[in-house]
């Protein structure tokens, strides 16, 4: 047999091969993917494949597409036998079954991608262990603090807090009384006095709590 020849046989025998795999799966593959799902099987090159799939669809045997620079290639609807009854109903069981398959499988993934998040949101291990070193330090610094505080000897008593309160408070209020006097005594002289408050202060020398800086405490 002649090389021409021999290439010929070959391309049919492709030929009815793919015609026989895409009638099969009923789904549509492009020519890369059918190279790699028959190859090892059959042995057909890429270019016998693709080449192939170009005469069944030149012939209207299958039925091609293409979507930019690809194509793609599917059996001819027409030309396959009609599903029965029975056949579409178990398609479509096949389908809720399909269905339900993968709602569950999406529900697992969000899980998963949940506990991913949370995992890598959480320390490592050795970052656990520098932390758990950095309070220990922490501690140990806080209880030499506060034994150092218990044997101090200049603790001041409850008795002492409160005379120390009871006489701030008895200051402050004498305060309010004096500044309140002193207040009314100025306002007073100053509603006789010919210039203006600042200069009488200045000429006398009063020094009030704001030049210092000082607020009375509030009440209490």
């Amino acid at each position: 047999m002649s090389k021409g020849r021999e290439g010929a046989a070959a391309g049919g025998g492709a030929a009815a091969v793919l015609l026989r795999y895409l009638r099969e799966q009923n789904r549509p593959y492009s020519a890369q993917d059918a190279f790699g799902n028959l190859q090892r099987e059959h042995g057909l090159g890429k270019a016998a494949v693709a080449k192939a799939l170009e005469q069944l669809a030149q012939q209207g045997r299958i039925r091609e597409k293409a979507y930019g620079k690809q194509k793609i290639y599917f059996a001819d609807q027409e030309q396959l036998p009609a599903a029965s009854d029975a056949e579409l109903r178990g398609l479509d069981g096949d389908i809720a079954a399909l269905s339900a398959e993968v709602t569950a499988l999406q529900q697992s993934c969000r899980r998963m991608e949940a506990e991913l998040k949370d995992l890598n949101g959480s320390l490592t291990t050795p970052e656990m262990a520098r932390e758990i070193e950095e309070l220990k330090k922490d501690c140990a610094g806080y209880a030499e603090k506060l034994a150092r505080i218990k044997s101090a000897t200049n603790h001041v008593t409850p008795e002492e807090k409160e005379r120390v309160c009871s006489e701030q408070k008895l200051y402050c209020k004498e305060w309010r009384r004096r500044k309140r006097m002193a207040t009314e005594l100025l306002d007073a002289i100053l509603e006789g006095y010919p210039k203006s408050k600042k200069q009488f202060f200045e000429e006398v020398g009063i020094e009030t709590d704001e030049d210092h800086n000082v607020t009375l405490p509030a009440a209490v």
